[in-house]
């Protein structure tokens, strides 16, 4: 199920993340770190915690959960979001709620690549990861 995402990644692509940034109300100064930055996710399974590590040289931002269970996040952007993470036609679907507002993120793995789709109302922004 999730032990195909799990292992180190990293950004090799990364398409209209400006403007789903903000979208979700990202200040320009952080959207032009988040346009540079090239993070590497690590994402590991213990005992049906997923574990979610996002690491650049700015932040490194971590997020554990269990599949389905609702939990409080802080974004990498400092938003305060209840999110839930579910498991679906074989993606990952992290569902982030906040002031009245919804975005999705979608992750799953096509020939052998990461693929997060961002998506917040309608704008969406691809990301592409390659395995380490």
């Amino acid at each position: 199920m999730v032990e195909q995402f799990v292992g180190t990644w990293t950004l090799t692509t990364s398409e209209n993340m400006d403007e789903y940034m903000k979208a979700l109300g990202v200040g320009l100064a952080t959207r032009q770190m988040g346009n540079i930055v090239k993070p590497k996710l690590v994402i590991s399974v213990d005992d049906g915690v997923i574990s979610l590590r996002s690491e650049s040289m700015f932040k490194t931002t971590e997020i554990k959960f269990k599949l389905n269970d609702e939990f409080d996040e802080t974004t990498a952007d400092g938003r305060q979001t209840k999110t839930i993470v579910t498991f679906e036609n074989g993606k990952l679907v992290q569902k982030q709620s906040w002031d009245g507002k919804t975005t999705m993120l979608e992750r799953e793995i096509q020939e052998g690549k990461l693929i997060a789709k961002c998506i917040m109302d309608d704008i969406v922004a691809m990301r592409t990861y390659e395995k380490v």
